[in-house]
């Protein structure tokens, strides 16, 4: 086989096609650069690590490598906000982000917001912010028709409710909560409830 030289030579005989592969390339690169730069600042230097982070998780864009960075990169953004205590910055990632969650799978959404509540549970005295988290994204899930997602937020906040000896709550939520699983026959989650 010959080599085409020509091709190799510059941008001239490449397709639109080829030189937005490289420009798609170039820019993930930049984008886990920065990634990993955040993480190497995320103990020591926080409020740079801040930047990078939503630097990575503001990108615009779409494709599976393109979504994980931005994924890993507001998990991370997630628990760096855990660290400092900044619950009300972990609520309004989770509301700023709801857009992203159009342009990846539903099982990606649900991984992620679940991870975003369960770092508000790791701060001390957050319960009621994460409950109203809860209550948001149980909300954000009825409009959206993201019922899987709703019915895990859902038994999340019974259990809370249960915790906090709110019992009257926590069997109403339930209640409805079981009714409607047997339904759909998820059973994971039927056995969770009860």
């Amino acid at each position: 086989g010959s080599l085409d030289f020509g091709a190799m030579a510059g941008d001239t005989d490449m397709t639109s096609a080829e030189k937005m592969d490289i420009e798609t390339q170039t820019k993930l690169d930049d984008m886990r650069e920065r990634y990993d730069r955040a993480v190497a600042y995320h103990a020591l230097k926080p409020a740079e690590a801040e930047t990078l982070y939503k630097s990575v998780a503001g990108e615009e864009g779409d494709g599976e490598e393109f979504n994980k960075m931005k994924e890993q990169s507001i998990c991370k953004l997630g628990e760096l906000y855990a660290d400092q205590k900044r619950v009300e910055d972990i609520q309004q990632l989770l509301i700023s982000i709801r857009p992203f969650f159009l342009n990846i799978p539903k099982a990606k959404t649900a991984k992620i917001v679940r991870t975003l509540i369960e770092l508000v549970a790791k701060v001390p005295g957050a319960d009621k912010v994460q409950m109203q988290l809860c209550l948001d994204t149980i909300e954000w899930c009825k409009q959206e028709k993201r019922t899987f997602l709703r019915h895990r937020i859902q038994t999340k906040l019974s259990s809370m409710y249960f915790e906090m000896k709110d019992y009257t709550s926590a069997l109403s939520l339930v209640g409805a909560l079981l009714s409607e699983v047997k339904k759909l026959d998820d059973k994971p989650l039927l056995v969770e409830i009860h």
